[in-house]
């Protein structure tokens, strides 16, 4: 029972040691966008801020283990039962004032330090002043992607967030104004700042200050249904050259190339049009994506896979192929149907 004692009182140190290992690891990651996303590589002043404050909890609860763990190996070892030893029981002392006054004043002080320093750091992101310079964006989550609204820029984006890359000389950060169209959602890009809930019927914020260029990673962190692990999403940080290049291509309106004039009309004739917007066509719906930019995206389906002619076609030819429980439903189209739309959709870019 002993050396079962001592076995597992090891494992335990050697597992938290591992994970410790790999957090401090982590933290070495280099500055910009990762392939994993990590807290442990921020890239904006929330994140920053999400890093500073986790190091400063994984420190203070990094020393409560080691003592508490070396207390009880020692413990362990130290009054183990030898063979000489009978199996009477070891005197029995009550009543100290100073463990128990130990034991319970430090953990209300780790308590408040842990509270206030938490609260510093909250309060410090939620009532950061927002300059002239800010980008708005409005982010709707659906079940199962994401819209994204510039108010300012008469743009209607989705599941690919771009925004501007900022510095300290002139700082241009991203306020989000997050909603819900049907369930919970929770939007997180971990090197750009916390998760924050969308509910339905309720306004939440947050606000971004990228200060390295390229891809950043990011999904639901909320169960929304069925394919909430696929509900994934990217935010692109563009230099200012960049962005206004973006801007510039979202504003206009979709391509018309007469060459596929027939797929353009078989999908104004389908019930495609019911659901999703291509702007100057006849298409106005709002229960999917707009489409009218669709191949200037790196991803479908929410980056359920690459955004290629082929994958698309398989896309709208049976949705569940690439993401089960998708609510896009298969339309029943035949091989010719689906060639024809298929060309149309690719010149949106």
């Amino acid at each position: 029972m002993l050396e079962k004692s001592v076995q597992y009182v090891l494992f335990r140190a050697k597992s938290w040691w591992l994970l410790f290992a790999f957090l401090i690891c982590g933290a070495a990651f280099a500055e910009g966008p990762q392939a994993t996303p990590s807290i442990f590589a921020p890239s904006s002043t929330p994140a920053d801020e999400i890093y500073h404050l986790s190091l400063f909890v994984l420190t203070i609860t990094g020393a409560i283990f080691v003592t508490v763990g070396g207390l009880l190996a020692f413990v362990v070892f130290r009054f183990r039962q030898r063979g000489e030893d009978d199996t009477t029981e070891p005197a029995q002392i009550y009543g100290s004032t100073q463990v128990e006054l130990a034991w319970t004043v430090i953990p209300v002080l780790i308590v408040v330090v842990l509270f206030l320093t938490t609260a510093r750091m909250i309060f410090a992101i939620q009532d950061a002043p927002k300059p002239k310079a800010a980008l708005d964006v409005t982010v709707v989550g659906h079940q199962f992607w994401w819209e994204f609204n510039y108010p300012n820029l008469g743009i209607h984006a989705v599941n690919e967030l771009h925004v501007p890359l900022s510095n300290q000389q002139s700082p241009t950060p991203t306020f989000l104004k997050l909603l819900s169209a049907d369930v919970i959602h929770s939007f997180w890009v971990p090197q750009l700042a916390g998760k924050t809930d969308l509910l339905p019927n309720n306004v939440n914020e947050l606000w971004v200050d990228p200060l390295h260029p390229g891809m950043y990673v990011g999904q639901c962190a909320q169960f929304c249904g069925v394919q909430h692990a696929k509900m994934l999403l990217r935010v692109y940080v563009d230099t200012p050259d960049q962005f206004a290049a973006w801007v510039k291509n979202q504003q206009q309106p979709a391509v018309a190339d007469d060459s596929v004039a027939v797929g353009r009309h078989v999908f104004e004739t389908q019930a495609c049009m019911n659901c999703h917007t291509i702007k100057g066509t006849a298409a106005t719906g709002r229960f999917g994506p707009d489409l009218t930019h669709l191949m200037s995206r790196d991803t479908l389906a929410s980056g359920a896979m690459a955004n290629t002619k082929e994958n698309l076609r398989e896309w709208i030819r049976h949705p569940d192929t690439f993401k089960e429980g998708a609510l896009m439903p298969a339309m029943q189209l035949n091989d010719q149907q689906l060639d024809q739309i298929t060309a149309y959709l690719a010149t949106l870019r």
